[in-house]
């Protein structure tokens, strides 16, 4: 049995997984069921939704704790960030204005991973970026 290559998720899907299921297109939705396909986050996403979290917008309800806690006990692993990860966005270009996002391009880069993504934009950065619609 071949192993699957891990899935980079990025933010927006990841809280669509976790508060919104319904946003996640069904066969992408399908897939991330399926406990076979390896799915990892970055912490990252955690950060941002902290941030998001911590400027008290009504719109935006999201507890970085517990939305960790749910990825970890639904199989998602966790990706640290480290410093090469950090100074890979140095040579990035200027696609995205998005820090997050941008860290996001390079983890995906650095770790050898996928990144999936609802943010047609970032497919601008090349391949290992997958836009799903």
């Amino acid at each position: 049995m071949v192993a699957l290559e891990p899935w980079l998720l990025d933010t927006q899907l990841l809280l669509w997984w976790a508060v919104d299921p319904q946003r996640l297109p069904a066969g992408f939705a399908e897939t991330l069921q399926n406990m076979d396909q390896p799915v990892v986050f970055s912490v990252v996403s955690l950060w941002e939704v902290a941030i998001k979290a911590s400027l008290g917008r009504p719109d935006f309800q999201v507890d970085a704790l517990a939305l960790r806690q749910g990825l970890r006990a639904n199989g998602f692993s966790e990706l640290p960030i480290t410093a090469e990860q950090v100074i890979a966005v140095q040579a990035l270009p200027w696609i995205h204005r998005d820090p997050f996002d941008r860290l996001l391009v390079a983890v995906s880069q650095i770790e050898g991973l996928p990144l999936f993504t609802a943010d047609e934009s970032l497919s601008h950065y090349g391949p290992g970026i997958h836009v799903v619609a």
